[in-house]
């Protein structure tokens, strides 16, 4: 069936109007080797076929055996009825609530999100989700630009390395200045005051990316003696154990939400959040769902604020932010809800002890994990081999573990290692087995 609707006829007075010989003719500016390139495709496959070829490919994806992976995304517990309600089809195929009279359903859920968030944060607004965690600390950024007028921020380098690559593809374009600070004995110091009379923002992650605890009450102080924001990139599972940003004064609290609600799925996709001051408001991307009241004086929800430059003037839009991941940030206000404030302090406390009792057993094995710092269920442990290549190795002995710490910290070859309520003694023992067999055996090679 053909979607063009154009006739012959149409086509000859298109091309005699803008005065090209043909169609082709308009394609002249592209080399023609490739306009038209030949593919080398496999002949095509029957439907048993082609099913059988899927379920191979997919059995390469192994996502069992013990797992410390961390880095930004973790596996936690998630009740079963968390997926099977986010999977009703009046969430799945839910889009943008523009119309509330007949999208009270979708408009109350992400209501529900966003006073979890608030409550999570310690912060009074949530919007309605963001893109990600990393898209999100870039659009704080902004905001601290657009709210102070000054046109420089400071990010701390415990933040997640591909996040600040996120903020500097955001900031450079605007010819905002991004200045990194370094971290000192696995931690941020604090900068002195003269540091950060030219900043928009101080932006700090808690946990920071190597695992550890940053002094985010002192780094708050010093932002707002110098007429800054201060900017929390936390992860929002940390906040049942650790204070909320709201505790230390912070501006903004940002982060991506995967470990509150959203399975791993090799790399996605999770959500964003923002939650800020009341005096940030009209400062803020994306949507906000407000409750009020119907004709009929019932309770009702509406979006409220949409800063976006479809609903306002272009020059005026705070962001271009069009959407969100309305449907995992709704997941993760499933998960919350069947949790419990309770459940979710049993996930983090767990995560805490696991990593801790992870560490000690490190050291008993006679390894050296950095433990002179707090964290919270993620740590750096030193290794006698490229991170790449022990990732692999222990692959093969059936234990998933070795995110980089990254050269830019100053380590040497170490891994971040991360642990949750559901690692397990045995899961313990296999990696310590494992990390025997690949780096002291490695040794016994080279002795050899």
């Amino acid at each position: 069936m053909h979607y063009l609707p154009h006739t012959p006829e149409d086509v000859a007075r298109a091309l005699e109007l803008i005065g090209a010989p043909s169609i082709d003719a308009l394609f002249d500016d592209i080399p023609a080797k490739l306009r038209d390139p030949e593919f080398d495709v496999a002949p095509g496959l029957t439907e048993a076929e082609l099913l059988a070829h899927l379920r191979e490919l997919a059995a390469k994806n192994d996502s069992s055996g013990a797992d410390f992976l961390g880095g930004g995304a973790r596996r936690h517990f998630m009740p079963s009825v968390t997926s099977h309600l986010a999977m009703q089809s009046e969430f799945v195929t839910a889009y943008t609530p523009y119309q509330p009279e007949v999208a009270q359903g979708i408009l109350q859920a992400t209501f529900e999100y966003q006073t979890m968030m608030s409550e999570l944060t310690g912060l009074p607004v949530s919007n309605a989700s963001m893109y990600d965690g990393a898209s999100a600390v870039a659009e704080a950024a902004l905001l601290a630009v657009r709210q102070t007028g000054r046109e420089q921020v400071v990010v701390s380098r415990g933040v997640h390395p591909e996040t600040r690559e996120v903020l500097e593809t955001y900031l450079s374009p605007l010819g905002i200045e991004l200045k990194t600070r370094d971290l000192d004995q696995l931690t941020t110091p604090v900068p002195p005051a003269a540091e950060l009379a030219d900043a928009a923002c101080v932006i700090a992650q808690q946990p920071n990316y190597l695992g550890y605890l940053e002094p985010m009450r002192d780094l708050s102080e010093a932002a707002h003696d110098a007429g800054a924001l201060f900017v929390a990139a936390v992860d929002p599972l940390s906040l049942a154990v650790l204070a909320a940003p709201g505790d230390y004064d912070a501006d903004v609290a940002v982060g991506d939400g995967q470990t509150i609600g959203n399975p791993v799925n090799f790399g996605g996709p999770a959500f964003g959040f923002m939650v800020v001051k009341e005096k940030l408001v009209r400062q803020f991307p994306g949507r906000v769902v407000g409750q009020t009241t119907d004709v009929d004086g019932k309770r009702a929800f509406v979006l409220t604020l949409q800063a976006r430059e479809q609903h306002i003037r272009r020059s005026k839009a705070k962001s271009n932010i069009c959407s969100n991941h309305q449907l995992t940030a709704l997941m993760a206000a499933i998960n919350l809800a069947a949790l419990g404030p309770e459940g979710l302090r049993e996930l983090a406390v767990g995560s805490v002890q696991r990593a801790h009792q992870l560490a000690d057993a490190l050291e008993g094995a006679g390894y050296s994990p950095l433990v002179g710092a707090n964290f919270f269920n993620e740590f750096v442990l030193p290794v006698d081999m490229e991170p790449a290549e022990l990732r692999t190795e222990l692959a093969r002995h059936g234990v998933q573990a070795g995110v980089a710490a990254g050269e830019e910290y100053g380590l040497g070859h170490a891994v971040v290692l991360a642990a949750t309520e559901s690692t397990t003694d045995a899961d313990i023992e296999k990696l310590i087995a494992a990390l025997d067999a690949v780096l002291k055996g490695r040794k016994e090679a080279a002795h050899v």
